[in-house]
């Protein structure tokens, strides 16, 4: 099908198309067969290395704590940065310059900084000037990190998302009389949530990933940290690595198909007026004059 971006393939582009995927599917397969052949090779596919992860005790002594873990770091740090990002993102678009412009500079200088060296900050913030003990410590130096660095993305992603808007939006209801506020609360932001959600979505996918460095460099007892004390127990380094892996892609696809079916279930909000006829109104027809009386226009019937 022709459209306005690219040319229907042709036949030559239709053939050279199979013959492309053709070649990357045997490659694909190649490359997953040596893969397979060198952990063979190497003993990583023994079934001693594997049996762990049938028990329960690995789960539930590692895997399902560092899990729980990490879905806690990620939830608080959402849950924060979201109001927070959504109202440095709207404070971005004031009319007012002394609003304006501090908000830009904190969401600009955060957002330049690696999520690493602030949750190394946060760390020694809390060692050197706050009494909190050293068993939270890495919790709230993990959040801190992701709240400032994902606050300061989600704000750029609620800006983008409000001016992806037309502009009628806020003319008609400048034009009906809105204040600013009312607009954007009422219209805009409504509007843009649909907009915002797969990037949204996507920001929280990284949040998940990143509690990982929390792991790695401030001992967060998080989902890869505690792989780390598996491995180290049942000597299965290679074979608790994938488990870890397989893991997070089943939880990022979990949340990425919540995301889709959210998205679709507001675009299908959107499409309905919600208006409700009576069963009355619904079933009431034109009134019809009665045959030898004349209608308002002087026409007969």
């Amino acid at each position: 099908m022709t459209s306005v971006l690219y040319d229907a393939p042709g036949p030559r582009a239709k053939r050279r198309n199979i013959v492309y995927t053709a070649a990357f599917i045997v490659l694909l397969a190649l490359a997953v067969w040596w893969i397979f052949a060198t952990m063979k090779d190497k003993g990583q596919l023994e079934g001693s290395l594997w049996e762990p992860f049938i028990q329960a005790q690995a789960w539930t002594t590692y895997l399902l704590p560092g899990l729980g873990n990490t879905l806690k770091a990620a939830a608080l740090s959402l849950i924060i940065a979201l109001p927070l990002g959504a109202i440095f993102g709207i404070a971005r678009m004031s009319d007012h310059r002394w609003v304006r412009g501090p908000a830009g500079v904190i969401v600009e200088f955060f957002r330049a900084i690696p999520v690493l060296l602030l949750m190394l900050f946060a760390n020694e913030f809390y060692s050197a000037y706050t009494g909190v003990s050293t068993d939270v410590r890495p919790l709230y130096a993990v959040v801190t990190g992701l709240v400032l660095y994902n606050a300061s993305v989600i704000a750029e992603i609620v800006r983008a998302g409000i001016l992806s808007l037309p502009k009628g939006q806020t003319e008609a209801a400048k034009a009906i009389g809105l204040r600013k506020g009312q607009t954007m609360t009422t219209i805009l932001l409504p509007q843009a949530v649909t907009a915002m959600l797969p990037a949204l979505v996507s920001q929280l996918v990284v949040i998940v990933k990143d509690t990982t460095l929390g792991g790695a460099m401030l001992t967060f007892p998080e989902l890869l940290n505690a792989r780390g004390t598996l491995a180290a127990n049942y000597a299965n380094v290679i074979p608790s690595f994938i488990v870890v892996a397989i893991i997070f892609i089943v939880l990022n696809m979990l949340l990425t198909s919540f995301a889709s079916w959210l998205e679709r279930k507001l675009r299908r909000a959107k499409r309905s007026t919600g208006a409700v006829l009576a069963a009355d109104t619904a079933g009431a027809e034109e009134p019809v004059a009665e045959p030898g009386v004349r209608t308002d226009d002087g026409r007969a019937v």
